[in-house]
């Protein structure tokens, strides 16, 4: 058996299946989103901790974890989690949907070599820009970044 666990944007959904396929049990954990602003879209990563240890406890009251073999996971692209030298969390991650970052998004596209060494346009979406934001909007959580997870 497999456990395969979905971080969306609005929930984080479990799912055990077995051998041949089959559903054995499924389990779900809502989440909101912040927007504090016009354009901003933010979740703090506590809560995506909170919702996998809800939906897989809810799964291992009807499955036998002993019997689990593999762990898959999926979820969210182009969010930017800002970690410290010490794993901690500087600022809720900025989702994919978050466009704060439109004027720094443009900025990177007018520059050539983007879209050379990528091959796309830079959406505000993307991480790039909301890191060319941060560095702009709040210098001293920009200081601090040692990690960047998407």
């Amino acid at each position: 058996m497999v456990i395969g666990l979905d971080l969306g944007t609005s929930g984080l959904k479990a799912l055990a299946i077995a051998e041949d396929q089959s559903i054995l049990a499924e389990s779900s954990a809502a989440l909101s989103v912040a927007r504090p602003h016009d354009g901003w879209s933010e979740q703090d990563p506590a809560a995506w901790i909170a919702a996998a240890e809800s939906a897989v406890g809810a799964l291992l009251d009807r499955i036998d974890a002993k019997a689990v073999r593999g762990i898959g996971l999926s979820g969210q692209m182009h969010g930017a989690t800002l970690l410290d030298a010490s794993d901690r969390v500087l600022r809720p991650c900025m989702l994919w949907n978050d466009t704060r970052s439109h004027a720094e998004a443009a900025a990177l596209d007018a520059d050539p070599r983007f879209r050379e060494i990528t091959g796309n346009i830079v959406f505000p979406g993307f991480t790039a820009p909301k890191l060319a934001w941060v560095r702009r909007h709040e210098p001293q959580v920009f200081e601090n970044i040692r990690k960047v997870l998407l």
